[in-house]
C-alpha cells in the first residue's frame, strides 16, 4: 500500500500506539498530503498490512529511503563502508515515523496481538520483497524494547543509543519537582525562570481548538528559521503545519512566548495517553533562557498539572540532562542483506551496546536529581 489514502483513520488507528501520536493516521497522512514524504523526497512510503478473519491484524509504516537524513539513528559510516567495498547502501528499507526520533510501538498491531505474532505475518514477505527490490538492508528505529527482542530472534541486530526523558515521580507542582534537585542546580533553575518573568516575557499554553492558524504560522516560521540556521533546509513545510492543525488539533500543545503584544518564540508539542512530546522550537531573536522555559520548564509544569508520566523533549541532550532529564536507552534493529557487511556491522554493534549501557549508567550517576544518582549507586552495589 503506497498511501494511507487507501485505509481509513479509524482502521489504521486501531493498530496504533496508545501513548504515541506519531503512529496515528492523522500524523502520517499529513506528511503525505503536504508532500513531506513521497514524490521527490527521499522517503517513499510502502505501508505493509496483514489481515486475519477479524480484519486488519498488524502493519508496518515502511519507507524506501535514498539517504540517511531525518532518521536520528546515524548510519553514515555504514554507507561509507558499503561504498568503500563497491556496494550500494541506498536504497534501504526503514520502519519509522519520518523526522521523529521518539520511542514507541513501530510494529503496529491490535491490542490482542503480540509483536511476535505480527512479525510472523509481516516479516517474511517484507524480507523477500526487499531482497527482490534490491534494498541493502532493513532498519526499525526507536522501538519498544520487546519489539527489538522479537526482531533479534529473527536475525536482526539490536542497536542501543540514548536520549534524555523527564519522568513524573508523582510531583504535585514545579516547586515539588525542584525539590528533587541538588541545591546548586535548584537555585540556578529558579534564577533562569525569574529572568524570563523579569524581562516581561509571558508564556502562554494553547491546545486543541485554542490554537489558531496564526499561531501555527508563527511556530512554522520559528521552526524553519531555527532549522535553516543550524541544519539547512527544514524537513517539514508550511502546508504540513496547516494540515496537522486541521486533522490533529486535539493532540497539539503549543507554548508561545509573548512580549509587548508580539509572539517572540515558542514550541510545538504533541500529546497522547500519558506522554508529552516536544518537537519544534524557535524564536525571533535571542532571549536568555527562553529556550529552557519553552522547551523544558513550561512543558514540565504542564505535564505535572495534567498528570503526564513521561515528557520526551527530542533528540540530543546535555542541557536536558542538567535540567532533570535522566538518560534512557533507545532501541533500533537492523538487518543487512550482504553477509560480510552484516558480520562487520554486528561486531561494531556488539561493542557499541556494551559502551552505551555503561555510558548511560555513568551519566545518571552524575545526575543533578538526587534520587537518580542514588539509584545508579545502588545498582553498582
Amino acid at each position: 500500500m503506497s498511501s494511507l489514502q487507501e485505509i481509513s483513520a479509524e482502521e489504521w488507528n486501531l493498530l496504533g500506539d496508545p501513548e504515541n501520536p506519531f503512529s496515528n493516521h492523522e500524523f502520517l497522512y499529513s506528511l503525505e498530503l503536504s508532500s513531506c514524504v513521497g514524490g521527490r523526497t527521499s522517503w517513499h512510503p510502502e505501508y505493509w498490512l496483514a489481515e486475519d478473519e477479524s480484519g486488519i491484524h498488524s502493519s508496518l509504516p515502511f519507507y524506501h529511503k535514498y539517504d540517511s537524513y531525518g532518521e536520528y539513528i546515524f548510519d553514515h559510516s555504514w554507507a561509507n563502508f558499503f561504498s568503500q567495498n563497491g556496494l550500494s547502501y541506498y536504497p534501504k528499507g526503514l520502519v519509522a515515523y519520518p523526522f521523529t526520533p521518539v520511542n514507541g510501538k513501530k510494529i503496529l498491531r491490535r491490542n490482542n496481538v503480540s509483536a511476535e505474532e505480527a512479525l510472523d505475518l509481516l516479516l517474511p514477505p517484507l524480507l523477500e520483497n526487499s531482497r527482490k527490490e534490491g534494498l541493502s538492508s532493513i532498519h526499525f528505529l526507536f522501538l519498544q524494547e520487546e519489539e527489538a527482542k522479537a526482531l533479534e530472534k529473527r536475525g536482526f541486530s539490536t542497536r542501543i543509543t540514548h536520549q534524555f526523558h523527564w519522568k513524573n515521580r508523582g510531583y504535585t507542582s514545579f516547586d515539588n519537582f525542584l525539590g528533587d534537585f541538588r541545591s546548586k542546580k535548584r537555585i540556578q533553575i529558579k534564577k533562569e525562570r525569574e529572568t524570563i518573568r523579569e524581562s516581561g516575557i509571558r508564556i502562554i499554553c494553547k491546545e486543541g481548538k485554542e490554537i489558531s492558524e496564526n499561531d501555527m504560522d508563527s511556530i512554522y516560521n520559528f521552526y524553519a528559521e531555527t532549522y535553516s540556521r543550524k541544519w539547512g533546509s527544514p524537513y517539514l513545510n508550511r502546508k504540513f503545519f496547516k494540515i496537522i492543525l486541521e486533522k490533529f488539533s486535539q493532540n497539539l500543545v503549543l507554548f508561545l512566548a509573548e512580549k509587548d503584544g508580539n509572539t517572540i518564540g515558542g514550541t510545538f508539542n504533541l500529546k497522547k495517553g500519558k506522554k508529552l512530546y516536544g518537537r519544534y522550537w524557535g524564536s525571533s531573536s535571542h532571549y536568555p533562557f527562553l529556550h529552557f522555559e519553552c522547551c523544558y520548564y513550561a512543558p514540565i509544569e504542564y505535564a505535572i498539572r495534567n498528570g503526564f508520566e513521561i515528557f520526551e523533549a527530542g533528540a540530543q541532550g546535555e542541557q536536558k540532562f542538567l535540567r532533570g532529564f535522566p538518560a534512557v536507552p533507545t532501541y533500533s534493529s537492523h538487518f543487512i542483506f550482504h553477509n560480510q557487511a552484516r558480520n562487520a556491522i554486528e561486531r561494531f554493534l556488539e561493542s557499541e551496546r556494551m559502551h552505551m549501557q555503561e555510558m548511560i549508567r555513568e551519566t545518571n550517576l552524575s545526575s543533578p536529581l538526587k534520587d537518580e544518582a542514588l539509584r545508579g549507586e545502588s545498582e553498582d552495589q
